[in-house]
């Protein structure tokens, strides 16, 4: 039994002190596939050590985090797409990209430009992307529904919406709904949605270091409290609960899911 996580973090600061433990961990716990968003220029570096710390476990994407879109985001794009455009093939992806209204709106229409130039380069490159839509969801469709073509793909990570919401991603050929430790959270009506919808749409990811799923997010235990690769089992479980279906077909669906998504053989 295999998992993916496609979504994770790892090369924040948050796991410098303990990288080689919490790879061991996602080693032991089957986690054999790890993507790694970008977020801006600075992290470049800390996505490539990790890469190269272990090269058949993590893979990589570019992109430009909305959250760091600021006054200067057309210089940063350059810099971003120079690094995408140089190393097609060491990049799986185009992300984490997206629109976030939730923390500020200040650089909004920079959002909206940037979004759509990086939806641009999946496009010409061929790539899935990995969309970001905190407060956003509805905005962030409306440019993906105008921009697909029959061959642009992706993800709308740490989907949270309605059903409504899910339907519409269902509508888009070729686009998966991220499923997080949100899912597990008590008040979450997610395990309702994972129910109606079809495994082969669904992803599993992690969003480390953050939003961990119960019990560790209630854990008072500041180490168990973030978020690492190797809880995706956890995810899983309430995916497999919700789908009335083995642990074992989750796995191997969710899984399939990702590789073929992000061409990974």
């Amino acid at each position: 039994m295999v998992f993916c996580d496609t979504h994770s973090h790892l090369y924040f600061e948050h796991f410098f002190k303990d990288i080689d433990e919490v790879i061991q961990r996602c080693i032991t716990e089957n986690v054999k596939y790890i993507f790694l968003p970008n977020v801006d220029v600075e992290t470049i570096a800390l996505l490539k050590n990790l890469k190269a710390k272990q090269p058949n476990l993590f893979y990589p994407m570019m992109g430009l985090h909305p959250c760091s879109v600021d006054e200067n985001y057309l210089n940063t794009l350059n810099l971003i797409k120079h690094e995408l455009y140089t190393n097609r093939h060491f990049y799986c992806g185009v992300g984490e990209i997206g629109l976030d209204f939730y923390w500020d709106k200040t650089f909004t229409q920079a959002q909206y430009e940037a979004l759509n130039l990086q939806i641009d380069w999946a496009l010409e490159l061929n790539l899935p992307i990995v969309l970001h839509c905190r407060e956003s969801f509805d905005e962030t469709f409306e440019i993906v529904q105008k921009k697909h073509n029959g061959s642009l793909r992706g993800i709308f990570h740490c989907f949270s919406g309605s059903m409504a919401d899910a339907e519409k991603v269902l509508s888009l050929p070729g686009f998966f709904l991220g499923i997080g430790g949100v899912a597990t959270y008590k008040k979450s009506n997610l395990p309702d949605i994972i129910s109606k919808i079809p495994l082969q749409r669904i992803l599993l990811e992690t969003d480390s270091p953050y939003l961990a799923p119960e019990p560790y997010r209630s854990s008072k235990n500041k180490n168990e409290k973030r978020n690492e690769s190797s809880y995706i089992p956890i995810i899983a479980q309430t995916v497999a609960q919700a789908q009335n279906c083995s642990l074992q077909q989750v796995a191997q669906i969710t899984t399939a899911n990702a590789l073929n998504l992000f061409a990974v053989n």
